[in-house]
């Protein structure tokens, strides 16, 4: 397994400089970010994200369902909490009333590796429309299900199981055999089986959107995710444009997407 995700502060670092040096410059060629806005992150966790954010002058809060990821995220921003730059809320986002537990709405929402883990996303997407302001936008940072490392296993210990490609792809049965050859243990399995359940492709990510009552304001598409440069030293590279315009095909050969989207007008 990579020790980056058991070490908390240096995921916190590495979110942090994602968002410097990739987020923030994708979202400024779309939102005016040389005002402050108001900014919630969903799935916050150590709050990496939302420091780089505060950085620049941003008001920020962060809403995270782990208890203990809330708690460190409380020790990294200690600082900002202090100076009323940024809050955080330990809840289920479905349990979240905004004008009681938050008090106000935001300019923009995001989720940086989220949505790929949330189960029923039909049900979720929805939700997001309670927590903006009006001209609000949300920004989502996510895997395709089917790029080559979209079932997560690079977290997985052992060489075969966290460096094979596509082989989350595989039909249930088959799935579980080629863990158990790996040297998979049954926690980890069944992690890997909660990942697969709730794995995401680009075009049922963008239906969804649609549903929901979202359009599509900005994308950008990652043959190598700009997070990879943190994670594995991998520089980070943009997809063909051809490529990033072939709807199913760009899911198996794109590792990373950026997209903003805002409420249909």
């Amino acid at each position: 397994m990579y020790e980056f995700h058991g070490d908390k502060q240096r995921y916190f670092d590495m979110t942090y400089a994602v968002t410097k040096e990739y987020i923030l410059p994708f979202l400024q060629q779309h939102i005016d970010l040389n005002k402050p806005i108001d900014v919630l992150e969903i799935g916050c966790g150590e709050a990496g994200v939302l420091k780089a954010f505060t950085d620049n002058g941003h008001k920020a809060f962060g809403i995270e369902l782990e208890e203990s990821r809330t708690e460190l995220a409380k020790q990294f921003m200690a600082t900002e909490m202090a100076a009323g730059k940024v809050g955080f809320l330990n809840k289920d986002v479905y349990d979240v009333d905004v004008d009681t537990d938050i008090g106000h709405k935001f300019d923009l929402v995001i989720l940086k590796d989220v949505i790929e883990h949330i189960p029923v996303q039909e049900k979720f997407i929805p939700q997001l429309h309670k927590f903006l302001k009006p001209g609000g936008k949300v920004f989502f940072a996510f895997p395709p299900w089917y790029m080559p490392y979209g079932g997560h296993q690079q977290v997985l210990p052992g060489k075969l199981a966290s460096k094979t490609p596509w082989y989350h792809l595989l039909p249930g049965a088959s799935y579980r055999w080629m863990l158990k050859a790996f040297g998979v243990n049954d926690s980890g399995i069944n992690t890997m089986y909660e990942i697969k359940s709730t794995g995401i492709t680009i075009e049922r990510f963008l239906k969804i959107n649609k549903k929901a009552g979202f359009e599509l304001s900005a994308s950008e598409y990652y043959l190598f995710n700009p997070i990879y440069k943190f994670k594995f030293g991998i520089t980070p590279r943009k997809q063909w444009s051809i490529i990033a315009k072939i709807p199913f095909l760009r899911n198996f050969v794109t590792m990373g997407v950026y997209f903003l989207t805002a409420p249909v007008k």
